[in-house]
């Protein structure tokens, strides 16, 4: 599937290629979420995987940070989870970081965390060109 950038957010006009996997007991476990594409967020782990609170187990949080009703819940569409992603896109949340350093950059220099994110939705339309070096590690 793709996803669109929100508008008037760091990630407006990129389409960014993910997949959603469903377990074999769903819908009483969440699916999981995965960015194919390079993406730079606070939110999404380096290697893609989303970490939001609507795609974690049901139940209460062993660390006592989300309550039982954010987090996943057999009544809740595939549509509740893409607009939870796309409002993580526009809003992410540095408390519960998946990505450290984009956290950080977020928090500490935005300039640069645009500057990094300006590049990744570039690299989404296939505007980035890359160099000799990053091809051949494909």
């Amino acid at each position: 599937m793709f996803c669109s950038g929100p508008p008037d957010t760091y990630y407006e006009n990129g389409v960014f290629q993910a997949k959603l996997r469903f377990p074999s007991d769903y819908p009483l476990s969440p699916p999981k979420m995965t960015f194919t594409c390079e993406m730079f967020h606070p939110n999404i782990y380096p290697d893609g995987r989303v970490c939001i609170s609507i795609l974690h187990a049901p139940g209460d949080d062993p660390t006592g940070y989300e309550c039982a009703a954010e987090r996943w819940s057999p009544v809740q569409s595939v549509e509740k989870i893409l607009l939870s992603v796309l409002s993580m896109l526009a809003e992410p949340n540095v408390e519960s970081a998946a990505n450290i350093a984009a956290a950080k950059m977020y928090r500490d220099d935005r300039q640069q965390f645009e500057k990094y994110v300006k590049r990744t939705v570039q690299d989404s339309l296939g505007l980035v060109e890359k160099t000799s070096q990053e091809q051949t590690k494909k």
